[in-house]
């Protein structure tokens, strides 16, 4: 299969559209302004509100101006990550996919599929002649990887609808009635210096080759956490030496499960032929505890350069053993959805930066009271490990469940039409813009949906084609059958 035989063509067109066009979250400019010239070289009303979030209308097919309004809404911005071996410019360059079998992948970096393969839909959807729908509204909004910002910043008004599809989701045959509500944890460790002590030999100690992917989506998969590994074999290697940290740089953003990591120590000089000993031992046994999950795992460690100057050693200790002590994980299952994650934290971040090691956490949960026990959690480690300006963000709200949907009907009705069979109806232990706008917009009727996404936020990121036109199809059915006004 080449990318011209690729099906439904409308969709995947528009989708290597979107690629062609940077859009990290944040700096979404050039997307903005690429979606609303989209909406007036079509002739259809747009509009972009002070936040940047773009709309576009679209009126019903001749003979069915009777079905009440539907938002179709997905987001612009893309989780930039790439390997560390790849020369790539987010801001610059477009995303170079491939395809490897059933799935289409991108060289060396994400594939921007969450969301593009949504944005890609909405634009078909608007191109088209030929689809049978009542009065839409497309709805393009900025920054929900890092915040949903755009989602919080539109103003209610600014959509209009009765019903709103969402189309943000990762597996085909899956219908999302709900999500988990969230929020960052951020402290400052104190990294005042001392001079190196004489007789000790720098050494860089690199972590890499993890799975990682979506902090929410991938939590309960048992992925290894490139902070936490990295921690603990630098902590029990304090057991045993005068070990002094100089740099660390380990994991990314708040919202991915950490990859790679890298520290640069100094120890004994008599002790690194044990260092390294001991990290044979290390290696082996948590490449025996994540063997299904972690095939690539690896750690070494290379001579380095003797840093001039490193962590006071009554800073580091409590510092180690704090995020040593820290959750990561699943915290809690759901009591009420068998196999459902209701409460869980990543320990997304570790780095030194100007005098400071900052540290980034997420909390999620289906339940607020819990979502702000586990914050509390993650603070009182912080605290205890004397860290500064320790904060709980406000964070964004969950979607409840709403057990009268006529939309979640019509949804499992059309689903169950096109494939015989019916979809799962669930939650979803990530954050999703329907949180915000069931605060902002109290009277919308919501599902979200989406085809089969694998290693998001990750550059193992991967579309499975064949879904996108399940979805695709189960869309347009959909849309035919929305109830009359």
């Amino acid at each position: 299969m080449n990318q011209n035989q690729l099906q439904p063509k409308a969709v995947f067109d528009c989708f290597a559209q979107v690629n062609q066009v940077p859009r990290p979250s944040k700096r979404e400019e050039k997307m903005i302004e690429f979606l609303t010239n989209f909406g007036h070289k079509l002739g259809l009303p747009t509009k972009v509100d002070e936040t940047g979030n773009v709309a576009i209308s679209k009126p019903a097919t001749k003979g069915f101006e009777h079905l009440r309004p539907v938002i179709l809404q997905s987001h612009m911005d893309m989780v930039c990550e790439k390997n560390n071996d790849v020369d790539f410019d987010f801001d610059r360059d477009a995303i170079q996919t491939y395809i490897d079998g059933e799935w289409m992948r991108a060289k060396g970096t994400t594939l921007g599929a969450d969301d593009g393969i949504g944005v890609a839909m909405e634009m078909a959807i608007l191109m088209a002649d030929d689809i049978e729908h009542g009065p839409i509204q497309c709805v393009f909004t900025r920054d929900e990887e890092t915040g949903l910002s755009g989602a919080e910043g539109m103003k209610s008004g600014f959509m209009e609808g009765d019903f709103l599809i969402n189309l943000d989701s990762e597996d085909e045959g899956q219908i999302f009635v709900s999500c988990a509500g969230g929020a960052n944890t951020t402290a400052e460790f104190p990294f005042d210096t001392v001079p190196t002590p004489a007789g000790y030999v720098g050494l860089k100690v690199s972590l890499k080759g993890l799975t990682g992917g979506h902090s929410g989506d991938d939590i309960n998969k048992n992925r290894a956490n490139a902070n936490k590994l990295l921690v603990r074999f630098l902590a029990d290697q304090m057991e045993q030496t005068d070990l002094r940290l100089a740099d660390i740089q380990s994991g990314g953003l708040h919202n991915a499960i950490p990859r790679e990591g890298v520290a640069v120590i100094a120890v004994p000089e008599d002790f690194k032929h044990q260092l390294v000993a001991n990290l044979n031992v290390y290696l082996a046994d948590v490449r025996e505890e994540f063997e299904k999950t972690e095939p690539d795992l690896n750690i070494t460690v290379d001579s380095a350069p003797l840093p001039a100057a490193v962590q006071k050693s009554e800073q580091t200790r409590p510092m180690l053993l704090a995020l040593r002590a820290m959750h990561n994980g699943v915290y809690a299952m759901s009591q009420t959805i068998p196999g459902f994650t209701e409460t869980s934290s990543n320990l997304a971040s570790i780095r030194l930066k100007e005098g400071k090691v900052c540290i980034v956490t997420s909390q999620r949960s289906s339940l607020m009271s819990n979502r702000k026990n586990m914050s509390a959690c993650i603070r009182a480690a912080l605290e205890l490990g004397g860290a500064q300006n320790i904060k709980t963000g406000d964070g964004y709200p969950g979607w409840a469940t709403n057990p009268n949907s006529v939309l979640v009907k019509k949804a499992v009705e059309t689903y169950h039409e096109l494939f015989g069979k019916d979809p799962i109806v669930l939650g979803i232990h990530a954050g999703l813009e329907c949180g915000l706008f069931s605060v902002k917009y109290p009277h919308l009727d919501m599902v979200s949906f989406g085809p089969t996404l694998r290693g998001v936020h990750s550059p193992d990121e991967r579309l499975l084609i064949p879904t996108v036109q399940m979805v695709w199809d189960h869309l347009l059915l959909l849309l035919k059958n929305i109830p009359e006004a």
